[in-house]
């Protein structure tokens, strides 16, 4: 599975820009230029943005290890240093933390709503983000470390610690360029069944479950949110087109309303914000314009796109393709009532939200994303995916590995973690359901 070495004049690195001060660290900021396609089959380069953050008192320590940090999503940038707290703090005590805007996101060459079409057809846009993919990253991620790691420094070899998707990055950096790693790190972010040709169906089924507990422990929590919701989505119901446009254009459906759970359901203190929304969604008879407002900022189709184009291609890695896995899962004879907004609301039952999903129609709900239908039906039908995990290597890994798996984890299924964590030789697992999937915000 190791990717073919892309000869060294096709990887640049430009000056970095003066180092800055926040409080407590000292951040230097950097790119380099490497290779679209490590395949070689599309031509062009992008550019990687990174940030090297250490603490003040460490910058000058020449041995200092490097770790480089993988963000969750796919599709988001890596965080931007405020301060000096949480787990940062602590890493940049030990370590050069480099935290990288993995290809596609943030400076790194991002890909947005308004720039993908200036690739061409929606084929040609579908071939263009499939280079944007773990496999991928991986790969970006060993032409960094070649640049920056000193082989003095534990022999040229650096951390990597991966949260959500970036665990399923690291996952794949053990099975492709494990040879660059000192150790491995994973924050609620082991990739489920690693053998699969496509993981995806069996992963929404299982989420759709845990949704519908997550749903029933908002409620329990906040009973009065039971009617509000319902006279939300009979509202939408009724209008002659069966939406309220927001002001940013986007149309506000039954369905729509119901994906406010992707935020609010896996998260820390998400329970509290969908409910001091909800309070404040009317003015007299009209939903009021902060409802409509906070509804257009609540996810970030608009501004990162890849996470919806890209997101069931996480679970793909063979001949099989993903078919709008999460929409198949919801319209499943037993699940199909269960999230039946409208009806829900019109027999004053509660209204499900849904979760970490992707669908189809929000590619005519969204605005940003209307342009990008056909190239998003495009990736859901495509077969011929990289392979990103090697089972038989991980079998057999020899480097270092940790993970935490959070036990109420809405996003990661927990059982299928367990799984990944006894294939990985010597991965030492932490369980616990003290933290949520953002635990590592938290800690």
């Amino acid at each position: 599975m190791e990717a073919a070495p892309v000869p060294v004049a096709e990887t640049k690195t430009r000056r970095p820009e003066p180092s800055f001060a926040v409080t407590g660290l000292l951040v230097t900021d950097s790119v380099m230029v490497v290779p679209l396609d490590y395949s070689g089959k599309l031509p062009g380069t992008i550019s990687l943005f990174y940030r090297q953050v250490v603490h003040r008192n460490k910058h000058e320590e020449e041995d200092l290890p490097y770790l480089v940090y993988l963000q969750g999503g796919p599709g988001f940038e890596s965080p931007r240093p405020l301060d000096s707290s949480g787990w940062l703090k602590q890493a940049a005590g030990y370590f050069r933390v480099i935290l990288l805007d993995q290809r596609g996101t943030g400076l790194s060459t991002a890909v947005t709503p308004q720039n993908l079409p200036e690739r061409g057809s929606p084929a040609q846009q579908a071939a263009y983000l499939s280079c944007f993919r773990a496999d991928s990253i991986v790969e970006d991620c060993e032409r960094l470390r070649a640049a920056l790691v000193p082989s003095r420094v534990r022999e040229g070899r650096w951390s990597v610690l991966g949260q959500s998707f970036g665990g399923f990055c690291c996952a794949a950096y053990l099975s492709r360029r494990p040879e660059g790693l000192a150790e491995a790190l994973f924050t609620g972010g082991l990739p489920p069944l690693v053998s699969s040709p496509c993981a995806a169906p069996e992963v929404y089924r299982r989420l759709a479950r845990r949704v519908l507990l997550q749903n029933r422990r908002y409620y329990e929590r906040f009973p009065a949110d039971v009617a509000r919701a319902a006279a939300i989505v009979r509202h939408l119901a009724d209008q002659p087109q069966g939406w309220v446009e927001t002001p940013a254009g986007n149309r506000l459906t039954p369905r729509a309303f119901q994906s406010l759970g992707l935020s609010a359901l896996g998260f820390s203190h998400g329970f509290e914000r969908l409910h001091y929304l909800l309070e404040q969604a009317w003015d007299g008879s009209r939903l009021s314009l902060r409802f409509c407002k906070e509804f257009d900022s609540w996810a970030s189709w608009d501004t990162n796109p890849l996470y919806a184009l890209l997101h069931e291609s996480i679970y793909c890695q063979g001949d099989e393709a993903s078919l709008w896995a999460a929409q198949r899962a919801l319209d499943a004879p037993e699940l199909r009532r269960e999230f039946d907004a409208v009806a829900a609301a019109r027999e004053n039952r509660q209204v499900n939200f849904t979760g970490e999903m992707v669908f189809p129609w929000m590619f005519e709900d969204f605005k940003a994303l209307r342009p990008l239908a056909e190239t998003a039906q495009i990736l859901a039908e495509k077969r011929d995916w990289t392979p990103l995990y090697d089972a038989e290597r991980l079998a057999r890994n020899a480097v270092p590995a940790a993970a935490v798996a959070y036990f109420e984890d809405m996003f990661v299924d927990f059982d299928l973690s367990q799984g990944t964590a006894q294939a990985i030789k010597g991965l030492r697992l932490w369980v616990t359901n003290e933290y949520l999937h953002c635990g590592i915000r938290e800690g």
